[in-house]
């Protein structure tokens, strides 16, 4: 068990990092097109649609996660084992802030740019957080501020 958590932890931490690499960018997505079906499988078999060959930098059982380069777009892939782990990951990465697009048992993350492009390719819903750093205390899964690609809150709470 403190595998899987460390493994959790350090991810949503790799996964902050690259949002703050990235500017937390809060760009506006390109304007939308036609989704698909949201994608299933391997990190490996997500890369392949996503059109990339992941850098796998976990490798455990409850959680498998790669970072991905396709033209100047660099973004995260993870897949979980359980709902259950992806939604214990979600709740820690949000608040870093950011873009997430999320699947049945997958995450990718990235500026807004990539996560558009992918969602293209492996469908999907786009979640964003506002949160930065945890310091404005968003906690939980879908802390304040937490949206929706369409705007709407998850919750209601503060928005910052």
């Amino acid at each position: 068990m403190r595998t899987a958590s460390r493994a959790v932890l350090t991810s949503a931490a790799l996964a902050g990092a690259l949002l703050l690499a990235s500017g937390c960018s809060g760009g506006e997505e390109s304007r939308e097109k036609k989704v698909p079906k949201a994608a299933t499988g391997t990190v490996e078999q997500l890369a392949a649609k996503a059109k990339c060959k992941p850098d796998m930098q976990i490798d455990a059982e409850e959680l498998r996660q790669g970072i991905c380069k396709t033209g100047k777009s660099k973004f995260i892939l993870a897949t979980f084992k359980t709902n259950q782990g992806q939604q214990n990951w979600l709740s820690e990465a949000q608040n870093y802030g950011g873009s997430y697009l999320v699947g049945p048992k997958w995450v990718a993350v990235g500026d807004t740019t990539s996560l558009g492009t992918l969602r293209g390719r492996l469908g999907g819903q786009v979640e964003k957080s506002n949160a930065h750093g945890g310091a404005h205390g968003g906690g939980g899964s879908h802390g304040g501020g937490d949206t929706h690609e369409n705007g709407e809150p998850h919750k209601s709470g503060d928005s910052h």
